[in-house]
């Protein structure tokens, strides 16, 4: 059974709760366990959250889930660029998958509404990974 560790963005927190509940769906119905639940301010925050759990030694992979909603500046980009960059080099670094549930940048609340579902992407790519990588 695949353990994940899930880091959940509260900014925006009426979708992300609906993303969480996705990604927990979606790891009980591959029988999955979630191990460890991180709640973070916002998807920035979610690197060091996922670093965390990806040292932990009973956890497998890392689903870091997230709505990033564009406003009225180029922030949106910034947050979305910079997270994913520090989640990859997370998982490099830890050599344990962490996946992106994190939507946006450039999407509307609606937007994000009609994409929750990729949190349950991230959960099946962390599970994936743990079953098709080969052992270091």
């Amino acid at each position: 059974m695949t353990a994940l560790g899930l880091v959940i963005a509260q900014f925006n927190r009426p979708i992300t709760e609906q993303m969480e509940e996705a990604a927990r769906e979606a790891a009980a119905d591959a029988g999955a366990e979630v191990r460890e639940t991180v709640r973070v301010p916002g998807a920035y925050d979610a690197p060091l959250a996922a670093d965390r759990l990806a040292r932990r030694e009973d956890v497998d992979a890392v689903a870091v889930i997230g709505a990033i909603i564009t406003g009225d500046t180029d922030h949106d980009q910034v947050i979305a660029e910079s997270t994913a960059g520090r989640l990859s080099d997370v998982s490099l670094e830890r050599d344990t998958p962490v996946t992106l549930g994190v939507t946006g940048p450039g999407m509307s609340a609606a937007e994000a509404r009609e994409r929750v579902e990729n949190a349950a992407k991230a959960v099946d790519g962390a599970i994936d990974l743990v079953d098709e990588l080969p052992d270091p």
